[in-house]
């Protein structure tokens, strides 16, 4: 401890307890540190221009700095560097009352904590002082290593790149009076969904411009030079303006270099102080430019270039993570802390400017704070249809209550990339119509319309996911082949929503045209395997993958999708009109008990087909006609909902935000598929059968989806993986003896 007198010992504040440093006054602490610049009851500072605002600014950034680095160093574990080189864009928006912020970059985590501890987010979870801050860091129920829902004040999480920019645009068309920063890096900028899918949204959403990227242009990536640090300023700012940003506001810190640093990336931490000041002015007022003009309606962008690790323990790619020798012992990380120390007295000045900073602590005023109100639904007009009558389109019949929820909620939208009516809901753009600048009642398109549909599925999946995670309802449609591209960012939503401390809409999918039906269109349309991607997912507790067999039951699917909390419901279903199975009753009770029984015939011994999908079920049906004329026992059971089928201990159901803890048991599972012989049978992943092979007692065998070809039908099809009438008798026969 460096001030060392009985007085500053006396005078420290119970929050800063676990700080292993503190610095000498800085120079003009007793001009501008003598009361906070955000006057109490106020929201933000008044003046961006207020020597006081920037001088307190900066001590923001070094503490922002500093708790960053120690906490890290307390496990030697996590990414101090590029928090470090935009400290002082964080600062000035919290000066300036902007608290909802988000970020693209998952390696910005504790900077974000050491923000949500100075202002009393983190209160909430227990977290009182910065020694508490030290040992929670990195732990079970703690503050895990990269950014997540559970973390109060946190609006999204944060983990692969480029994400962050569709939580920033969801938050900003659901809430159109706040600003919603987001910090990029520059090595993220390299991920090609960024910008397009800011892009297309702007196309979409003219009017909803107060999301805010801030490039954090330091020069590098994780482990090397990032592949935009050869560009000049005026290229940078020439690749916002062609992609549509009206407004580029950039501050490079080597504009106010005194220390004649090398490179065209510098660190502001090595200027004089005076220098200091005068860059951090030039931040905060770029960033209230830049609030004020994503506020005031143009599409805008706030770019900060300085050195990666700006202030910390290393520079460049080396500063990116903390390796086994960054302890709190390490000469590098002792000598950054005690150069970026502060008083007690400053650090309280901080904490005073965080706290009444938006009105309060983030954990009590961000937006995903609260439950957004949603609009009663009323009736959806479901129609019954009769079993056995004429084949129905399932897509279809889904897309007309698509259009009832589209028309009793203006906030709801749906999302694809690939275009409704190839999948048989053009009854979805005739209700709501696509969102196109270009009306056209031909093409139903308008302006104003509830379907979002880029070319890309990553921005279609982005903003559906990130609309239900701010508390909306959505649906995102998807070619079952391609709806991998768009999976990343929902698997991060649902494992977000699974610890989410508030209950939110489910997020919603409707996959079609599946293998079976793609046969002249070859293997490149013929990708099922993304269902062993919901089979795994399964077991996390919340995702819900569904197989309605027909026009009813998706109907019926649909409708209980619709009143889940906080889970990922993946339907999944023909566009080919097929029979109808199942009445409403016996739809709701498969969803509930996971399957039903379709057929049940008699026989010496009992061959029992479990069937995950609708089109597969032909072959099934064939099957089961032979094997009754030789007197052998058939059941053909739909597994429409196949994790209610698993036994409680295999799924993490328990620990999930509102927990679903129905599953179906034993003597239930034993009524449906007990026999002398299970088969399973699917058109998907061998995965999704997995709960029912791991139960049954049975002799048993799996047939399932192996590749794709190209073919002239769905039986041609089946054929080449196997899924004939003849296989599936040949092998009950086999199995029975």
């Amino acid at each position: 401890m460096t001030a060392s007198t009985e007085a500053t010992k006396l005078s420290i504040p119970d929050f800063c307890q676990g700080i292993q440093y503190f610095g000498e006054e800085l120079p003009k602490f007793a001009d501008y540190g003598k009361q906070a610049a955000i006057a109490p009851g106020e929201l933000a500072i008044t003046d961006p221009h207020s020597p006081a605002a920037v001088f307190q600014t900066l001590l923001a950034a070094d503490a922002l700095r500093y708790l960053t680095l120690q906490i890290t160093a307390s496990k030697a574990s996590g990414h101090p560097g590029g928090f470090a080189s935009q400290a002082e864009a964080y600062a000035a928006l919290v000066m300036l009352g902007h608290k909802n912020i988000i970020t693209e970059v998952g390696h910005h985590a504790p900077g974000f904590y050491s923000a949500m501890f100075i202002d009393r987010s983190l209160e909430d979870m227990g977290i009182v002082n910065v020694q508490q801050l030290r040992d929670r860091y990195r732990e079970q129920h703690g503050l895990l290593g990269h950014l997540s829902g559970f973390i109060p004040g946190i609006l999204a999480p944060a983990g692969p790149l480029g994400q962050g920019q569709h939580f920033a645009m969801s938050a900003a068309k659901l809430h159109r009076d706040k600003l919603f920063p987001f910090t990029v890096g520059d090595g993220g900028l390299g991920e090609p969904y960024i910008v397009s899918s800011m892009a297309h949204f702007h196309t979409a959403y003219p009017d909803v411009t107060n999301f805010l990227p801030v490039l954090v242009w330091n020069g590098f990536s994780q482990e090397h030079h990032s592949m935009v640090s050869t560009k000049s300023d005026a290229e940078m700012i020439a690749y916002w303006q062609g992609n549509g940003f009206e407004e580029v506001v950039l501050v490079n810190a080597k504009a106010f270099d005194d220390k004649n640093q090398p490179g065209d990336y510098v660190d502001s931490t090595a200027f004089s102080f005076d220098k200091r000041l005068e860059f951090t002015q030039a931040v905060l007022a770029a960033a209230d430019k830049a609030a004020s003009s994503a506020l005031g309606g143009k599409l805008t962008v706030l770019i900060i270039k300085q050195l990666k690790g700006a202030g910390v323990h290393a520079r460049g790619a080396k500063s990116h993570n903390l390796y086994a020798m960054h302890t709190l012992d390490n000469a590098d990380i002792v000598n950054a802390l005690k150069t970026r120390a502060l008083t007690p007295q400053a650090w309280e000045l901080v904490r005073t400017n965080f706290e009444r900073s938006g009105g309060g602590a983030a954990g009590r005023t961000a937006v995903t704070e609260t439950i957004l109100a949603l609009p009663e639904l009323g009736e959806l007009g479901l129609e019954e249809y009769p079993v056995g009558g004429e084949p129905k389109v399932a897509t279809t019949a889904m897309g007309k209550l698509v259009g009832k929820v589209g028309q009793s909620d203006r906030n709801f939208i749906v999302t694809n990339a690939d275009g409704n009516e190839a999948s048989g809901i053009a009854n979805i753009n005739q209700a709501l119509k696509i969102i196109h600048p270009t009306p056209d009642d031909l093409y139903n398109q308008n302006p104003s319309g509830q379907v979002y549909e880029p070319l890309s599925e990553d921005a279609c999946a982005g903003l559906a996911v990130g609309l239900s995670l701010m508390g909306s309802r959505t649906l995102w449609c998807s070619y079952e082949s391609f709806a991998i591209n768009g999976l990343p960012i929902m698997q991060t939503v649902t494992q977000a929503m699974a610890e989410l401390r508030r209950p939110t809409p489910s997020v919603i999918t409707l996959f079609t045209a599946g293998a079976l039906e793609q046969g002249r269109n070859g293997w490149t349309h013929q990708r099922p395997e993304i269902e062993a991607y919901f089979a795994a997912m399964m077991r996390n507790g919340n995702v819900f993958p569904v197989f309605p067999p027909d026009a009813n039951s998706i109907q019926t699917c649909y409708e209980w999708a619709l009143t889940t909390q906080n889970k990922g419901i993946v339907i999944t279903a023909s566009k080919s009109p097929l029979p109808i199975r199942l009445t409403f009753e016996q739809s709701r009770k498969a969803i509930k008990d996971g399957a039903i029984a379709l057929q049940e015939i008699k026989g010496s011994k009992t061959v029992v087909f479990a069937v995950v999908g609708d089109m597969v079920l032909m072959p099934v049906f064939e099957a089961a006609t032979y094997l009754e004329a030789q007197e052998v026992g058939v059941k053909i059971v739909s597994v429409v909902n196949p994790r209610r089928l698993y036994r409680p201990s295999d799924v993490a159901w328990d620990s999930c935000s509102e927990p679903d803890g129905e599953f179906l048991d034993d003597a239930g599972f034993e009524a449906l598929f007990g026999g002398d012989a299970l088969i399973g049978v699917t058109a998907g992943a061998s995965g999704m059968l997995e709960p029912i092979m791991l139960r049954s007692n049975a002799k048993r065998d799996t047939f399932a989806w192996k590749r794709g070809e190209t073919t002239a039908s769905p039986a041609q099809l089946m054929a080449l993986n196997g899924l004939t009438a003849e296989n599936l008798v040949k092998r009950a026969m086999e199995l029975i003896g």
